[in-house]
């Protein structure tokens, strides 16, 4: 089963404090109640969701897992309970794993198709793995969905490069930029949003980044990426002197605030006060009259455009007031950068309330093929999962009956069956009298009926069936090349 918060249902601040907490819920699950076999959360900028394996079936055991979910989910994130329960959607069953599937394909992003979410989904399965909250069910559920979302990205127009939210955010500011060869970037972060953002700026011709880590990060990153990079008593005054400004980082707080904004001003600001005022001291000799004449008004260079209008705009023969804006894009969540930069002049904040008010509407028709696919893979899901249910009862008969078969083998080679032709023919007739059962046991599991499979093995042979173990299902490389993100 499945819980489910998302921009669909629930505001970007609730969302914001899920995602505080999300690393220490699946945990919790577990631990919560004794039904509860595994748990795998997602947590995402745009979603919170845990999925739960149940060692009930999911009819008696989805409102005690429902409940303490909601339960966890507030333990960890403080969040009333009651909230929550109204909030979360619930997915059962293969309404749960068709969740999923579309989920890790982009169906259910703001930006239908992006690519990021195939590797987020991905990376909460190796969370789960590392927390030893997994489970054999969940294991095949999370490589399900990494499996259609390469068959959607493969088969639809929705598996296109660039579907993104950084991309869609550099198209809001398009029309304030004229020449993205001329911007300078600041970019903070160095996860896998960073490395999608730097690539959608450099697709938009952007040659001058600089990246900051709150983390200290940042070297390792800017050599591999070969871009320059800032270290904390930089950051301030590299605000100004930018024209652009990606925040990606899941750093705890605000890494960009109002005061760092106007601090980084005023410093490049001083800076220029200080160059001219040493211009100007510096008489400059004429080569027609060989008279000193004062030096000219030092141009402010080496900053950003709006900073330059800043400079200007403080001479006292510059009334006129300029129209540069900084472009401030904060991917974050929780939020890398207070709201309160609006209330600088020519800021202009694009956040992710934003970019969801902007997204464009879903290719109809691409997104109904991917949705067939979807429903199509959770259906075969589902079958299989049932087939699987009974698994230990197909072996468990098997295992009887050759068990049989090789003592009366063993008792025939015993009476001078030297040849073999006794044992080749048991088992043989062991085969072709376990073919059926085999066959009636998929079938019956199809249809949700293997209580009457066990019940009869259990009457006519005393097999007592016991449960399956664990199987880890590993990521394929296929999976992680799928999630550039």
């Amino acid at each position: 089963m499945c819980v489910t918060a998302s921009h669909k249902n629930a505001t970007f601040d609730l969302l914001e404090r899920l995602s505080v907490g999300a690393e220490g819920v699946a945990a919790r699950l577990v631990a919560h109640h004794e039904c509860v076999s595994g748990a795998v959360v997602v947590a995402t900028c745009n979603r919170f969701e845990a999925y739960i394996d149940l060692d009930e079936p999911v009819t008696a055991a989805a409102s005690v897992a429902f409940e303490a979910a909601a339960e966890a989910v507030s333990e960890t994130t403080g969040i009333p309970a009651e909230q929550l329960r109204e909030v979360f959607d619930l997915s059962v069953g293969t309404a749960a794993a068709e969740h999923l599937f579309a989920v890790s394909a982009g169906l259910e992003s703001v930006v239908v198709g992006e690519g990021e979410i195939a590797g987020q989904v991905r990376r909460s399965l190796e969370s789960a793995r590392a927390g030893g909250t997994t489970s054999s069910e969940l294991e095949r559920l999370f490589q399900r969905a990494s499996q259609t979302s390469r068959g959607i990205k493969n088969r639809t127009p929705l598996g296109r490069a660039g579907r993104s939210i950084v991309r869609l955010a550099l198209d809001l500011a398009e029309s304030r930029i004229d020449d993205w060869a001329t911007q300078r970037v600041l970019l903070v972060g160095t996860g896998a949003y960073a490395g999608a953002s730097l690539a959608a700026l450099r697709d938009r011709g952007v040659t001058d980044v600089l990246v900051h880590s709150p983390s200290g990060r940042a070297e390792k990153f800017a050599r591999s990426h070969e871009i320059g990079w800032i270290g904390q008593d930089e950051l301030a005054r590299t605000t100004g002197e930018v024209d652009i400004i990606v925040t990606c980082t899941t750093a705890d707080g605000h890494v960009v605030d109002a005061a760092l904004l106007r601090a980084g001003r005023a410093a490049v600001a001083a800076d220029h006060r200080a160059r001219a005022g040493a211009a100007q001291d510096a008489p400059v000799l004429s080569l027609v009259s060989g008279a000193a004449t004062p030096a000219a008004e030092v141009e402010p260079t080496g900053v950003s455009e709006l900073v330059h209008d800043v400079i200007t705009e403080a001479a006292a023969e510059c009334p006129v007031p300029h129209a540069s804006a900084q472009l401030v894009i904060d991917l974050g969540l929780p939020r890398n950068v207070d709201p309160d930069v609006a209330t600088v002049a020519g800021v202009v904040l694009l956040d992710l309330e934003t970019i969801r008010i902007h997204a464009p509407l879903e290719e109809l028709q691409a997104t109904e093929v991917a949705r067939s696919i979807v429903s199509r893979a959770a259906q075969k899901f589902a079958a299989v999962g049932e087939e699987r249910s009974l698994e230990p009862a197909v072996v468990a008969l098997r295992s009887h009956v050759h068990a049989l078969v090789e003592a009366e083998v063993a008792r025939a080679t015993a009476r001078g069956d030297d040849d073999g032709s006794t044992a080749r023919a048991l088992r043989h007739l062991a085969g072709v009298l376990l073919h059926e059962p085999t066959v009636r046991a998929r079938n019956l599991a199809r249809n949700g009926d293997q209580a009457s499979y066990t019940m009869a093995l259990q009457t006519l042979f005393g097999i007592e069936v016991a449960q399956a173990p664990a199987v880890v299902v590993p990521v394929t490389d296929a999976d992680s090349a799928a999630s550039a993100s």
